[in-house]
């Protein structure tokens, strides 16, 4: 295996270093789109020479002939593979940010100016799970693919691969996409403490108490890192989408969530259950703040600052972090 990893490794080098790093949009001409057989396609052609001995050996020129027919076969699916792929233009590519633990996301958007629809596009990273999609004529596409994220931080996704084995099966038309694209992974949103009710109110404010306080504001989409107890689940139980209760915190002004007073122990535990109070506190439409030493987040709310205030704890004590700064 070791011998199998360093050439892997030798020809992503060479790769790298032939194509460059890319910024979209991306056309896959056919100088950079490879081909081989799969391992379908292997046995296709061992079965042909198998074919071709046994006719040879016997004269029989019915089989000699039905195995050129399935030679000019394969050589058309060849040729149809290759053109499924080259010439495909990828227009963007992106990822969204996961909790640690969940999947995360690289989403990529494929373009086609022929005039024919192209079958079955995959787009993996590293050999996983890919993404999928067919890209109609003068069409766009958009395709999730799914990247592991176990821990928090900071995922580097050095390269990507646009794929297709249309029509058969028999053989494999890829690309490489060097990008260098960042996948941010947010601690686990995970704790049992209550939310501090006495942290950034100003005097005089009352503090959010229990939800039956609050002012109901409206639904929204499910969120990773949303809490369960407050999925609309009636609404669900009819068909709707999953959808969460968004709420307004009655006499709450704001909060300031500090790391420092987190009565747990362990980094990882307080940054988890840090997650678990900014991701409620957004569900009910508070204004949050956050000290993070050496740094602090004024409160304010929103998918943005929901956003930056995670990204915080996601790069805590992270070497990134630090190369940033």
């Amino acid at each position: 295996m070791r011998p199998l990893r360093f050439l892997r490794k030798q020809l992503a080098a060479w790769a790298r270093r032939r194509q460059g790093l890319d910024s979209p949009p991306v056309e896959l001409s056919s100088r950079r789109v490879y081909i081989l057989p799969t391992s379908i396609g292997i046995g296709f052609g061992l079965m042909l020479l198998v074919m071709l001995i046994a006719g040879i050996n016997y004269a029989n020129s019915l089989a000699l002939f039905l195995t050129f027919l399935l030679a000019g076969f394969g050589l058309v699916t060849m040729h149809q593979c290759h053109r499924n792929l080259v010439r495909t233009v990828l227009v963007s590519a992106a990822t969204l940010p996961t909790f640690a633990g969940k999947p995360g996301t690289l989403r990529v958007t494929l373009k086609s100016d022929a005039r024919f629809t192209r079958y079955g596009l995959e787009v993996d990273v590293n050999g996983g799970r890919p993404g999928q999609c067919t890209v109609r004529p003068r069409d766009q596409a958009q395709v999730d693919v799914p990247v592991p994220a176990p821990r928090r931080g900071i995922v580097h996704i050095e390269r990507f691969r646009v794929s297709s084995t249309f029509p058969f099966g028999l053989f494999r038309a890829w690309s490489w996409v060097h990008m260098g694209l960042d996948l941010i992974v947010y601690p686990r949103a995970h704790g049992t403490l209550p939310m501090p009710v006495d942290s950034g109110h100003k005097a005089g404010a009352r503090s959010h108490g229990v939800a039956g306080s609050d002012e109901w504001l409206s639904l929204r989409p499910f969120r990773d890192g949303d809490s369960p107890r407050q999925v609309a689940w009636k609404a669900y139980a009819r068909g709707a989408p999953l959808l969460v209760k968004e709420y307004s915190a009655m006499g709450a002004e704001l909060r300031l969530f500090d790391f420092t007073k987190v009565e747990l122990t362990g980094t990882e535990a307080k940054l988890e259950q840090l997650a678990r109070w900014l991701v409620d506190a957004e569900a009910h439409g508070e204004r949050y703040g956050l000290i993070l030493p050496p740094q602090r987040i004024e409160p304010d709310s929103g998918p943005e600052h929901r956003h930056r205030c995670l990204t915080a704890l996601a790069l805590h004590g992270q070497p990134e972090a630090a190369n940033d700064g």
